[in-house]
């Protein structure tokens, strides 16, 4: 194999501890709820006063607004027991901070990156790029998020990044969605759900619906449907189901970039939101969109899941249906191909498959493009990230498995006209664990889940044993001339 140029930075993003959000520590059951708050109210103003300035003290400067904060989860904690007695406004911040506990996103592990192209290039040196970065955050009990970077990529092609924030924040979970009619209806008769109730409930709408006209309408429904006819029930509570796995998030512009957390919020993403793998779409008119598919975890089953977003400060959380959305690693291409939208995939959890759909929510079928083909990748294989397209071909880069379960990254090179063809493939690893980087959570790990070209060079971020991040630039030609030799 040719040589290729590849330079490994000086850069590694570490997880750091510090970085903390607020989340619910509230108890299960009302008893203990109507505990904590009559201690509360036992206490006089005073005594309230003194306790609230020292959780202030200890901990107004980890959070932006704390105050609000605590507030959020003290209106959970009340919203599940009947209490009659008015609560002062002091008292209920500190019924809040009992009610609260602080969450590490990150004291565990920081990796699985992906890297764009920023949609704001302003001020930025001619031959530069900057650029957004998406991590997987991993804290207590493997709890998986989503966190983003900024960085610049120099005309000398020295990178660097914006200073990360202290405070996290989560987004607003916008409290009327919409969903587009079509998808939606096609993950409910994916789901079992194609009967006369499913219809009834949507039927009054076109093309879209908000959550609160689906509200109404599975109101109607009910009130309408025989109350003890089992599979009505059924229905609409899947209905409502879906709609909760469905929803909208928006971040303030002004909120620093290092700042945003997409936290797990639908049922299915309880235990993690994993993998996003972050593409710039470019569509038919040249409008832009990022798209990222990520996979939610509840602890027990797995669900392929798509992330829409302009601006990085509102995103679009829609399911994926189709007989071929199963397993993990989607990985869309940066725009359509002959037409028709294309995916990478993993359904089998051995070899790397390719799908074509006319719908981007909608995929139906998947064909086998590569296959474990030498012994560092002989358990399976799969891709890092969305196809990059060069003019000799797509660029993909891989993922395999060898022997002690050890992951390195691979490149293979795919037709521009016919991505079912592999026109070239490095029979060695373009990069393996080595050093530091064999040492982690997982060891002897080397993973990512996208990458960029700028400037002749691949741009490639990737993980270290599932605990932090560095990155590795690549020399695009000498790359190209050993997929081609």
């Amino acid at each position: 194999m040719k040589t290729i140029e590849l330079h490994r930075n000086a850069i590694v993003l570490s997880p750091e501890s510090a970085r903390v959000i607020i989340r619910p520590f509230i108890p299960g059951s009302a008893q203990h709820i109507e505990k904590i708050v009559n201690r509360v109210l036992s206490l006089s103003e005073k005594e309230v006063r003194l306790k609230l300035k020292a959780i202030d003290h200890e901990f107004g400067n980890r959070h932006l607004n704390i105050k609000s904060l605590l507030l959020k989860n003290y209106q959970r904690g009340l919203s599940l027991i009947k209490c009659a007695e008015k609560i002062s406004p002091a008292k209920q911040v500190l019924i809040g901070a009992l009610f609260s506990g602080e969450y590490a996103l990150e004291s565990a592990a920081l990796f699985n990156p992906s890297i764009v192209p920023h949609f704001d290039q302003r001020k930025v040196a001619k031959g530069g790029l900057r650029f957004i970065m998406s991590l997987r955050a991993t804290g207590e009990g493997h709890i998986s998020s989503i966190e983003f970077r900024v960085g610049i990529i120099a005309p000398s092609g020295a990178i660097s990044f914006e200073p990360i924030s202290r405070y996290v924040t989560e987004p607003e979970v916008l409290p009327n969605p919409s969903y587009l009619k079509q998808s939606f209806m096609l993950k409910l008769h994916e789901m079992g759900f194609e009967n006369d109730c499913a219809e009834a409930v949507l039927s009054p709408f076109e093309e879209s619906f908000t959550l609160q006209e689906l509200n109404e309408s599975i109101g109607t429904v009910r009130h309408h449907c025989d109350a003890d006819c089992h599979e009505s029930k059924h229905t609409l509570d899947a209905i409502h189901w879906l709609a909760k796995c469905n929803y909208e998030l928006s971040f303030p512009r002004t909120l620093a970039m290092s700042e945003r957390i997409i936290f797990p919020t639908s049922p299915r993403e309880s235990h993690g939101i994993e993998d996003a793998r972050f593409v710039r779409f470019v569509h038919d008119d040249e409008s832009v969109m990022y798209y990222a598919t990520y996979t939610a975890y509840n602890g027990k089953d797995i669900l392929p899941m798509l992330i829409e977003t302009e601006d990085f400060s509102h995103f679009k959380i829609v399911t994926l249906n189709g007989s071929a959305i199963q397993n993990k690693g989607m990985a869309l291409f940066p725009r359509k191909v002959n037409g028709q939208y294309v995916m990478l995939s993993r359904q089998d959890d051995r070899n790397i498959l390719i799908m074509f759909s006319d719908n981007l929510h909608y995929w139906n079928k998947a064909e086998v493009l590569k296959r474990p083909s030498a012994l560092w990748e002989a358990v399976k294989v799969g891709n890092c990230g969305s196809p990059i397209e060069t003019e000799a071909g797509w660029l993909v880069i891989t993922h395999g498995v060898g022997p002690m379960r050890k992951y390195c990254i691979g490149v293979i090179l795919l037709d521009l006209e016919d991505p079912t063809k592999v026109i070239g493939q490095l029979d060695e690893p373009l990069l393996s664990p080595e050093g530091i980087e064999r040492e982690g959570y997982v060891p002897n790990v080397v993973y990512s889940c996208g990458s960029l070209i700028h400037n002749n060079n691949l741009i490639l971020p990737y993980a270290m044993s599932d605990t932090a991040t560095g990155i590795v630039t690549i020399s695009l030609k000498s790359l190209l001339d050993a997929l081609q030799s």
